[in-house]
């Protein structure tokens, strides 16, 4: 019962094991490095990993326009896909794709749109999403918008 914040014999109440990590101490800049780490893995995975891409006519991949970025759609699988296509209302309708590795996506793909564009990785999955922007790092510098140092200006 002391797992519920009852007090043990000794008359300690022992905490969760999450406290142990709530409760560190850690440098706002660790913190960021730790982040960039994370998000390299997760760049290299979806490098290696073959993705759904739906695709219209000609075979060009799906893609919607937001905030000046054109964006290609990517699933990890079937079911991210089905809920892409319940969300946009158009769950009854035969959706035709082609599996491509992320890097094809990035390094080829990207490219070849003409306009800033990047990848929305299950995108009717809210937090489990993930978007890979036009930037240095994640596609071709030569297609890459530059960000002014933190301003929001694109170069």
């Amino acid at each position: 019962m002391s797992e519920h914040g009852e007090a043990d014999s000794a008359g300690h109440t022992p905490r969760s094991r999450l406290y142990d990590y709530v409760d560190t101490p850690e440098p706002a800049r660790q913190g960021a490095a730790r982040g960039e780490r994370g998000f390299a893995a997760l760049l290299g995975e979806f490098r290696r990993t073959a993705v759904l891409v739906p695709v219209g006519e000609g075979d060009a991949p799906l893609t919607a326009d937001f905030g000046g970025v054109r964006w290609i759609y990517a699933f990890s699988n079937e079911g991210a896909l089905a809920r892409f296509a319940v969300a946009r209302g158009e769950g009854g309708r035969e959706w035709v794709y082609q599996r491509w590795l992320g890097a094809r996506l990035l390094d080829a793909a990207v490219p070849a749109v003409g306009v800033p564009c990047g990848v929305a990785l299950d995108c009717a999955d809210g937090d489990e999403g993930m978007v890979f922007p036009p930037v240095p790092g994640i596609v071709p510098d030569a297609v890459a918008v530059d960000i002014d140092g933190g301003t929001g200006d694109a170069r």
